[in-house]
Order: C-alpha cells, then sequence, then structure tokens
C-alpha cells in the first residue's frame, strides 16, 4: 500500500488534532488510514487510546487507561461537524476498569452529535461490555443507526488471540442489540490468517446470522509487530469472494469482504447504499436528513 501524501491528509489530521481525538486509523494502524483520510474521513476511537485487554491481533496500546474525558463527547460532536462527515463510525479501547465499559460515554457522544449534526448518521463499534449490566441498553437508547460488534475469529481461536473475551457472550451482545435498537442495523466482522479453517468461518456466519446480524466485514489479517501473533497464511482473492458469495447466501443486506477490509473501509458509501434500497429502515435516530 502507498500512504497517500496530500494536502487533504494533512488537513485531516490537523483538524483531528485541533479536536484533540484519537482515532482507530492511527492507533491500530490501519492499512487504509492514508486512502480514508485524503477523502476527510477517519474512526475516531473514544475512552482513551490504552486498552485494559491486550488481544494478541492489536496494535492498540495496552495498561491502566485514565479517567473518561468528560469534554470529549462535545470535540467528538465538533469534529464530525468540521470534517463534514455524512456518516461517523465511533469505536473505543476496551475500558474493563469503568462499571458500566464506557456505555454512558458512548450514549453522550452519539447524543451530542444529534444535537450538533441532526443528518449524519452514527455508526457504534462497540467492546463486549462483558459483565457490564445495562451497558448495551444504555447504548441502544441513544439510537445509533449501526450497531457493530466484532467477533474477530473464530471461537476455536478466541484463547489465544482473544483472551479476555467470549465467543457467546459477543453473540449474544449483537442478537440483543438488534431486541433493544430493532431500527438500527447490526454488524460484525472476522479476520482471516489465524489458523481458522474454511468451515470454521462458515459456522461463524451462521452463528451471526442467528444472531440476526446484518452486515459483515471479513478481512485479511496483518501482523502489525513482532511481538503480535503471526499471520498463519494469505487468504487468496478467490477466497474472499467465495466467502462474500457465502454470506450473501446467507441473507447478510451488505458484505464486504477482501484483504483490505476493515470494520469501518467504506462504511459511509455502503450505508449510504443501503439506506437508498432500504427506505424503510433508514433512521434509526432522531432528524434524519
Amino acid at each position: 500500500m502507498r500512504v497517500p501524501r496530500s494536502a487533504r491528509v494533512d488537513a485531516t489530521r490537523q483538524r483531528l488534532r485541533q479536536h484533540r481525538l484519537a482515532t482507530v486509523c492511527e492507533e491500530a494502524a490501519c492499512p487504509n488510514a492514508g486512502e480514508c483520510w485524503s477523502q476527510g474521513h477517519a474512526t475516531l476511537m473514544i475512552l482513551g487510546a490504552v486498552c485494559t485487554r491486550a488481544c494478541a491481533f492489536c496494535k492498540v496500546a495496552t495498561g491502566r487507561p485514565a479517567a473518561p474525558d468528560v469534554d470529549e463527547p462535545a470535540r467528538v460532536a465538533e469534529a464530525v461537524a468540521d470534517l463534514r462527515l455524512r456518516h461517523v463510525v465511533i469505536t473505543s479501547v476496551d475500558r474493563d476498569d469503568l462499571p458500566d465499559g464506557g456505555a454512558a460515554h458512548f450514549a453522550r457522544c452519539i447524543e451530542a452529535i444529534r444535537r450538533r449534526a441532526p443528518g449524519v448518521s452514527v455508526e457504534v463499534l462497540t467492546p463486549d461490555f462483558r459483565r457490564k449490566p445495562g451497558a448495551l441498553e444504555r447504548v441502544a437508547a441513544a439510537r445509533p443507526d449501526v450497531y457493530n460488534h466484532n467477533v474477530e475469529t473464530v471461537p476455536r481461536l478466541y484463547r489465544a488471540i482473544r483472551p479476555g473475551a467470549d465467543y457467546a457472550h459477543s453473540l449474544e451482545l449483537l442478537a440483543r442489540a438488534k431486541q433493544h435498537a430493532p431500527r438500527a442495523f447490526t454488524k460484525s466482522g472476522l479476520m482471516l490468517g489465524l489458523g481458522e479453517s474454511r468451515e470454521e468461518v462458515l459456522a461463524v456466519m451462521d452463528d451471526l446470522r442467528g444472531a440476526g446480524v446484518d452486515f459483515l466485514t471479513v478481512g485479511q489479517y496483518l501482523q502489525p509487530t513482532p511481538r503480535h501473533a503471526p499471520v498463519a497464511r494469505y487468504a487468496t482473492p478467490a477466497e474472499f469472494d467465495a466467502f462474500a458469495a457465502a454470506a450473501r447466501e446467507r441473507g447478510f443486506l451488505l458484505v464486504s469482504s477482501s484483504p483490505l477490509t476493515r470494520s469501518s473501509y467504506h462504511a459511509d458509501a455502503d450505508f449510504e447504499r443501503l439506506r437508498r434500497t432500504r427506505p424503510e429502515r433508514r433512521a434509526a435516530g432522531a432528524g434524519r436528513a
């Protein structure tokens, strides 16, 4: 991947610095960051840049996070307006140290965006809120347009790749998101190249559809540093195409499956296309344009 060097990339970076916001684009070393920033898009990462977990695939720093910044929701809303986004993706680190896992902070960010930029659709990519009763309900009550939670990999690999998480709990979270936010689309994703089999990937697709998940992303795992889990293999473009076809056969409304697919890659265009084709589902939040 070539990293684009342009005035637009620099302008996006400067605006994010001005609003004192972190992005998963930088913290997780996303390979698509240059392309997205050249279009003025960025995935905002709230609740700090230090995670309480240490997943074997993720470059985000692990440690003891600072207290949530009470002014961050207002800055998020200002950045969304400043960047003139039509669709914003908000994610966070895991905050197992907080009683609600950061759910109220997510909700305040959504609410601030609704006030400052009422025509913008909001997609949240949340942690699993494990052992945080009421957390999912708090986020759902703020009416995001898309509720995303990634299962990341197949259940057999959880202990090695996603310690601290539980596959069954993640499926339950997605099913409950559909229950508590019925007008929102639900979304999940997984990575290839960690040692999973084709049959295991197809089984995850079946599980996600069983939980009512609408959107699916499938991308290639890339080892961010030598300390992280190694790449077991690189899936071919034909394999990604085959998984995309299998996902559509299973009824996913939207599928993105390619080596560079990530949760928020082209999320704005994908959501807009689906909103045009399914007007009955076009507004989870208030004040839709």
